[in-house]
């Protein structure tokens, strides 16, 4: 690798470990730079870091663009759902530039990030998943008629990070949950999003027991299918996935593959599916680095460094798509002491 490249990662948050990755991926053949709207621990690993305007700020796209200029980006890779339809609707902008923002297209990001048109979406194109309802009246009338049972799930239509999240194991608390979600989106980010959609926030899901699993549906810059790694999840809490196992699952590789030539969407789609019986259901999708890609990177894949062959346009090499089955991971919490009253760390 003789060209330098800066990687440029946006709303990092606590992702200190794709920090790492993308550090040891460009082997000192270039910087990797972190962005936040706060100050965060992976901000100290990386080799710059800034703390940027919040991403519904008129500001924020100006601020990444100058940042980049002065920095010599060569490429902006998200962690966050929020960020990836800003980016998307900017991304020929920073082009003009040349600067790669990777990210999928502006309709692929809303397909993910809202819960309602995935469902849509996954019926639409002959995927099973949960009967999926947008206001307690319509899902009264379906548990009435059968098509829907308790226990449900009521979450933010344009959710994350488990917020607003209950489950309702009858008619009232249906009601008084949903009403309950609905006010705790507009106390939390997820009010930008849901502005798009001020009277149907919330979404009604009937809740399923079965093995769960995450996928990484890995294309390339172009949007074609390069791998699927499958991991089966054995812990999870609240919502993030502590210790999950690589396997081999044709049924699953195949639904990412569909996915893939589906979507076409750019670098990672995080993938969750529930299988119960024979059936396997998907259950959530987010177009970016999900949470257990860790997992199939302690595996032996490397994704990090095949999106910077890529961006050198450079060949791919087998073992960096390549992961090993049985291969079981487990994440830890590490404290780390700040220098002060404040974010220095």
């Amino acid at each position: 690798m003789g060209k330098k490249l800066n990687i440029f990662i946006t709303s990092v948050g606590r992702r200190s470990y794709m920090v790492n990755y993308f550090k040891e991926a460009l082997d000192g053949n270039g910087l990797v730079h972190a962005g936040n709207s706060k100050a965060t621990y992976s901000m100290k690993l990386a080799d710059r870091s800034v703390i940027t305007p919040l991403i519904y700020d008129q500001g924020y796209i100006g601020f990444l663009l100058e940042y980049c200029l002065k920095h010599h980006i060569s490429a902006i890779i998200s962690m966050f759902d929020i960020d990836l339809p800003v980016l998307a609707i900017n991304r020929k902008l920073f082009a003009e530039y040349g600067i790669t923002v990777i990210v999928s297209d502006y309709d692929v990001t809303q397909i993910c990030n809202d819960k309602w048109l995935t469902n849509k979406f996954l019926v639409d194109n002959g995927f099973a998943t949960v009967p999926t309802f947008i206001s307690p009246g319509k899902a009264i009338d379906a548990i009435k008629d059968g098509r829907l049972h308790f226990p449900v799930i009521i979450k933010p239509r344009w959710g994350m990070a488990s917020i607003g999240m209950f489950i309702a194991e009858n008619d009232i608390e249906l009601e008084v949950l949903y009403n309950k979600s609905f006010k705790k989106i507009n106390e939390t980010y997820l009010k930008y999003e849901s502005a798009a959609t001020p009277n149907e926030k919330v979404i009604i899901q009937e809740m399923i027991d079965g093995q769960e699993y995450s996928l990484d549906v890995f294309n390339d810059l172009n949007g074609f299918f390069l791998q699927c790694t499958v991991k089966e999840k054995l812990d999870i809490r609240a919502g993030e996935s502590m210790y999950c196992r690589v396997v081999r699952d044709d049924a699953l590789e195949t639904i990412g593959l569909r996915l893939s030539k589906r979507l076409k969407h750019i670098a990672v789609l995080d993938l969750d599916c529930i299988k119960k019986g024979k059936e396997y259901y998907i259950i959530d999708m987010n177009a970016r680095f999900g949470g257990t890609y860790a997992y199939t990177h302690l595996a032996g894949a490397n994704f990090p460094k095949a999106i910077i062959k890529m961006l050198l346009n450079e060949k791919i090499d087998t073992a960096l798509l390549t992961t090993s089955a049985g291969i079981t991971g487990i994440k830890d919490i590490v404290p780390v002491r700040l220098k002060n009253k404040g974010y220095e760390f």
